[in-house]
């Protein structure tokens, strides 16, 4: 894909003041062997449990390398794609260290924004790493993040309501249907919370049916075919039936409190999920949460692949601490302290025997089910492929167009998006 003449500048010119400034003692400094200065690292996990795991393991690296001071900064997840693209443009306020989505990588790296780790201290033991991880890290054949972790969806529900209502995890749409209508009868409770406001929750539903949103091989557009306008009907008929509730905004607080509070028996959701799970009224009993792979649908049953990695600023003026801290960072230790604490899945094959992911249910049941999920288009625009869904994902649930509709709607905003696809 072609790269920006005015990204490409502005990297040429920050690598150049990089190496001006590389003596000061805010860009740190290895002439001496010992690592020293500042790495900012912009972390885009959730506030409130995630977040002091991953603050805590940053301090560790500290206290590995005395002369470095790690400045922590928590961005939103849903605003953070957009800060690093402005921060990085304007060359300024852009962190050493950012925590990408997998699908904001290839982006990043297409505008030049990110440093190439290959043969840097950042690609410690490549070979321990995931295959399906590393897929979302190359771009143009080079690296450009380390996986820190990797994840999918699954059903995630709750056993005592299903124990009331006598039931088991749905395997299909139409048991999830089936069950959903048994628990109305025995609880009163709604079966399932369908997140409206979010298409990456509608992607198990497109697989399902056998579709997906483009065919990356052969660059053409594939989410208003046939299979794409299914989805659309399947998730459409779940609301229409009572099946599911859904929303139009603030679509995770809204899924998550109903979860936890006991006002739906069940909720499509990540391993990232289930810290903020347990804090509910409905899990002080953690046994009571159950995790099953998400219903089948008509054609395949499958889930979308996602992670994060860690990316370096190409304009980094602290180059050798922010490789190392990503090592530390993506490191077996660190992964096996993310698994234990937080149930997220380790990107390094060795990282799964530690203690702390070998004692973790969740990542025992994820794992197999990140090995079979469905990855997704590694591609520069892959993550702006979400918005258009969106728009259309939301107005199908809502009534406020139709499946065929919505399917051809998105596929025409794609091609504009995607030059030169059929």
């Amino acid at each position: 894909m072609r790269r920006g003449i005015t990204a490409t500048a502005l990297v040429a010119a920050l690598a150049l003041a990089a190496t001006a400034c590389g003596s000061d003692d805010e860009t740190g400094s290895k002439s001496s062997g010992e690592l020293s200065g500042t790495v900012t690292w912009w972390d885009t996990s959730s506030v409130g449990s995630e977040d002091k795991v991953f603050k805590k393991l940053a301090e560790g690296f500290e206290k590995e390398h005395p002369k470095v001071d790690v400045k922590y900064v928590n961005v939103p997840f849903g605003e953070a794609q957009n800060k690093f693209k402005n921060a990085a443009q304007a060359g300024d306020g852009a962190p050493d260290v950012i925590r990408s989505e997998v699908a904001w990588t290839p982006d990043f790296a297409n505008l030049g924004y990110l440093a190439p780790l290959d043969g840097t201290a950042a690609l410690k033991n490549q070979d321990d790493f995931l295959k399906q991880a590393v897929a979302s890290t190359k771009y143009e054949d080079k690296t450009y993040a380390v996986p820190q972790v990797i994840d999918s969806m699954g059903i995630f529900y709750n056993k005592k309501m299903f124990k009331e209502a006598g039931v088991e995890a749905p395997a299909s749409l139409d048991d999830l249907k089936t069950v959903a209508k048994k628990i109305k009868d025995k609880t009163g409770k709604t079966g399932l919370y369908l997140r409206g406001d979010d298409p990456y929750y509608f992607l198990s539903f497109l697989y399902g049916e056998g579709g997906d949103m483009v065919d990356a091989g052969s660059k053409s557009v594939t989410i208003d075919k046939p299979e794409g306008v299914k989805a659309f009907k399947a998730v459409k008929e779940l609301v229409d039936d009572g099946t599911a509730k859904t929303d139009a905004s603030d679509g995770w607080e809204n899924m998550m409190q109903a979860f936890k509070n006991g006002d739906v028996a069940m909720m499509i959701n990540g391993p990232w999920a289930v810290a903020d799970t347990l804090t509910g009224s409905q899990f002080t009993d953690k046994d009571n949460l159950g995790v099953a792979p998400v219903p089948a649908g008509s054609a395949a049953q499958g889930a979308p692949q996602g992670g994060h990695n860690l990316a370096v600023y190409a304009g980094s003026k602290n180059l050798d601490a922010s490789y190392a801290f990503v090592e530390y960072m993506t490191s077996v230790d660190s992964q096996a302290t993310a698994a234990g604490e937080l149930n997220l899945l380790p990107t390094r094959t060795s990282a799964y025997a530690k203690k702390e992911a070998v004692d973790s249910e969740i990542v025992g049941f994820f794992k197999p089910v990140v090995e079979t999920a469905v990855e997704r288009p590694w591609i520069p625009e892959g993550g702006s492929l979400f918005e258009p869904l969106r728009i259309e994902y939301t107005k199908v649930l809502t009534g406020q167009t139709t499946p065929e509709k919505a399917a051809k709607a998105t596929g025409d905003s794609y091609r504009k998006l995607l030059k030169d696809w059929k």
